[in-house]
């Protein structure tokens, strides 16, 4: 090959024709390359990579990219952060859907004249208090994780 991949330009070698890691890091980005090999090591992605059958390695390689990103932007948290704020908007959406379904229900009793129906619900929660729950609710409706913060005290001075 004339020119080089990304990993094989940072390692200083030859890029050979079976280069495990020429499909992954082309040369025109070398930054893709170099975030990886910070968080998981050169020879580590090549063993990962290489465990891999051939056709799931393009998706572990974007998949450590993404998670080397995350880490290198939150040290802490990493992509764990991402996941906990989806898997928040999911259960915010099932929770809206909890609630346009019991609307529905709702106005079809209604339509349909099923008064008794209406009555005798009363073990099932109103819609009201899901508004009222999602109005006590502020900023965009979805709740976000705050990391802990440790309770530090300033010195008490004698």
């Amino acid at each position: 090959m004339s020119s080089r991949c990304a990993a094989c330009k940072h390692l200083r070698k030859r890029c050979q024709r079976d280069c495990i890691f020429s499909p992954y890091f082309p040369s025109n980005d070398p930054q893709r390359f170099d975030s990886m090999r910070i968080i998981y090591g050169a020879s580590n992605i090549a063993k990962m990579l290489q465990q891999l059958p051939q056709h799931l390695r393009a998706e572990a390689a974007n998949s450590m990219y993404f998670e080397a990103q995350c880490r290198l932007a939150d040290p802490v948290y990493g992509c764990v952060k991402t996941i906990s704020l989806l898997r928040q908007q999911i259960e915010h959406a099932h929770s809206q859907l909890a609630i346009i379904q019991a609307e529905i229900a709702l106005y079809k009793a209604q339509i349909h004249g099923d008064n008794n129906q209406i009555k005798n619900a009363d073990h099932q929660l109103p819609v009201s208090r899901f508004y009222n729950y999602l109005a006590a609710d502020q900023g965009n409706g979805f709740p976000h994780p705050t990391p802990p913060t440790p309770s530090i005290q300033p010195p008490r001075s004698m």
